[in-house]
């Protein structure tokens, strides 16, 4: 038998067809990584690790619908090989299009959305959002993204529930890593105390926690007072803020609080709890 008599023959024909599907399925991943970072360049304003994400994002995505498409085109091939009726089949298929179009408006609104989500970089994988708006109660769904797809997107929130989000239900998206994250804090300390020295002492606090090896990395702007912010019942509210790298807000606010209690109770300033004065008629 001479080699081209081997593709004459319908079951080689496909063997040959599968495989040459496989390798592209096998190398499409690095074929999509290499064109989006030849054709994506960041942003004036973007840090390399969002940059980073969203190529992530948009590879895992073009790499997914590259290899559906290979599959299909490997199938239609297969069954030309065949000599099935391929337009006898698309016609079919378009009026059964039609049909399931009609009833799967949801699932195109979904896909657009998708589109959309990756074309406009508002969220990629890693990042910390609140999806809301179709959601139940309306109170939004919380967590990493672990995934993106053209239709759905995957939540890990912090108990570890995965949780599937259509891409069309979210009508507000809050991504609380893009570029940076900000620590906000409110310290209610008691009525007798020196402001002064208590802006002394918080900014002392976040001045150190920016040099700290471990943490100074993460913090781009240390925290620091800010205002007075209201007049409690009980205490007066000061507000800090800082800046710090996408995601490590909560860590930072966290250390953050456990240093101030040390400094005040060094520098015998109270927290102020809650009060009730009882005025007693003589």
């Amino acid at each position: 038998m001479e080699f081209q008599d081997y593709f004459n023959n319908p079951i080689t024909l496909t063997v040959f067809i599968l495989a040459v599907a496989a390798g592209l399925h096998h190398f499409s991943g690095v074929i999509v990584a290499s064109i989006v970072q030849r054709v994506l360049r960041p942003h004036g304003l973007e840090t390399k690790a969002d940059n980073d994400k969203r190529k992530d994002t948009l590879r895992n995505v073009f790499s997914a619908t590259a290899r559906l498409v290979i599959w299909l085109v490997a199938i239609a091939t297969i069954l030309g090989v065949f000599n099935f009726n391929l337009g006898a089949i698309a016609t079919g298929a378009g009026f059964l299009g039609i049909i399931i179009g009609l009833g799967a408006q949801a699932t195109i609104r979904d896909y657009l959305a998708g589109i959309s989500i990756l074309i406009e970089n508002q969220y990629r994988v890693g990042d910390i959002v609140t999806l809301s708006g179709g959601t139940i109660g309306g109170m939004g769904t919380s967590g990493l993204v672990e995934e993106i797809s053209l239709r759905i997107t995957k939540l890990r929130d912090l108990d570890g529930t995965l949780n599937i989000i259509r891409n069309g239900e979210a009508s507000v998206i809050t991504n609380r890593t893009y570029e940076y994250s900000s620590v906000v804090l409110d310290v209610g300390v008691a009525y007798d105390s020196d402001i002064d020295v208590v802006e002394k002492v918080m900014n002392t606090v976040g001045k150190a926690m920016q040099k700290d090896e471990l943490l100074g990395d993460k913090i781009s702007e240390p925290i620091a007072f800010l205002r007075v912010d209201q007049f409690a019942a009980s205490s007066i509210m000061i507000r800090a803020v800082g800046k710090v790298v996408p995601a490590a807000q909560w860590e930072i606010a966290g250390e953050y609080r456990r240093r101030l209690l040390k400094a005040f109770t060094k520098e015998g300033i109270e927290i102020a709890l809650p009060q009730v004065i009882v005025h007693q008629k003589t």
